[in-house]
């Protein structure tokens, strides 16, 4: 991400104290359990990519950062649902909110910064951009219900995934996009092909977390390995590795997945079979395919040092550990 901190690093740096201050609230536990999972680090890619599509797009006023903190917003909710909804004990490394304030705190909060987002949106004062990102927000929830649905369905489709993903985490990483067009005013070609790249780099993302989950380190990563295994969900790796294996090693996959704990030696017997069959690589072609659409998306734009940024981003995506 190095080339897109040389351009917005220090915008960035301003996204995180502008956090901090739409975190004020009279009830303290709002704020300590806001700003730990601030802290706790990340990638901070939504509100990057919102900033660089807003230069993209010609936008130098001053509605960007506060813009870009609201992403944050509504992306840290979703991380305090998540948590709770999978009972993951970690997140980024350290302990998940979770765990340290209980399930209930975890819920509300989140509740706190959905509602707290859309007053800020307001406050940006253009309907199209509070239309993309209530709109996100919907499909977000949306995208959550269909995961919860297909938990454990060893018969779930490449295709029907991928629509969870493009749900449950593209679709902010488009509306970041296409917000920034927006706020540069761009024409609606060019908030298109920005929006299209955001959809597409974030169903990359997702699909390299995927892969993670299987192959990382706790350390690098910053979650548990194997948990999405443990909680049944059928990921991409596993679903190829499912279309490819046979009935009894299906039979063994089943097992780990109807299991309400798993053991080390269960996670090393689905995960070898993953690998065996190829379901890693397939994963990272997959992956590549959707970066190769972004720089497809990019290429309506003049070549420029923020056109390049967003392009390292993507390619970041398929090049990350954690």
């Amino acid at each position: 991400m190095q080339a897109a901190l040389n351009i917005i690093g220090e915008d960035l740096k301003l996204v995180e104290e502008q956090f901090r201050i739409d975190l004020q609230s009279d009830v303290p536990l709002i704020r300590k359990v806001g700003e730990y999972v601030l802290s706790s680090g990340g990638k901070r890619v939504r509100p990057a990519l919102l900033l660089l599509a807003s230069r993209l797009s010609g936008y130098t006023a001053n509605k960007a950062v506060p813009l870009a903190s609201v992403i944050e917003f509504i992306h840290t909710a979703t991380l305090l649902h998540d948590d709770v909804v999978d009972s993951a004990s970690l997140r980024r490394g350290i302990a998940s909110a979770n765990t340290l304030w209980g399930n209930e705190a975890s819920v509300l909060v989140g509740d706190f910064l959905f509602s707290k987002s859309f007053s800020l949106m307001v406050n940006v004062g253009s309907l199209d951009i509070l239309r993309v990102l209530s709109d996100a927000t919907t499909v977000i929830a949306e995208g959550e219900v269909m995961q919860l649905l297909c938990t454990g369905e060893l018969d779930l489709t490449e295709e029907k995934y991928t629509d969870v993903v493009r749900s449950k985490t593209a679709i902010l990483m488009s509306a970041a996009c296409e917000a920034g067009a927006l706020l540069g005013a761009a024409p609606t070609n060019l908030q298109q092909a920005l929006a299209d790249f955001g959809m597409d780099l974030g169903i990359a993302f997702q699909l390299m977390d995927d892969i993670l989950d299987y192959v990382a380190t706790e350390e690098d990563f910053g979650k548990s390995i194997g948990h999405d295994l443990e909680e049944g969900k059928i990921t991409l790796p596993l679903i190829h590795t499912l279309r490819q294996c046979s009935e009894s090693e299906r039979e063994v996959i089943s097992a780990v997945v109807e299991q309400d704990e798993m053991s080390l030696d269960d996670f090393r017997a689905v995960s070898s079979l993953v690998k065996q069959y190829g379901g890693i690589a397939y994963t990272i072609e997959i992956a590549r395919f959707y970066v190769n659409r972004c720089k497809n998306h990019l290429a309506v734009f003049a070549p420029s040092p923020v056109r390049e940024a967003l392009l390292d981003l993507s390619e970041y995506v398929v090049t990350r550990n954690k």
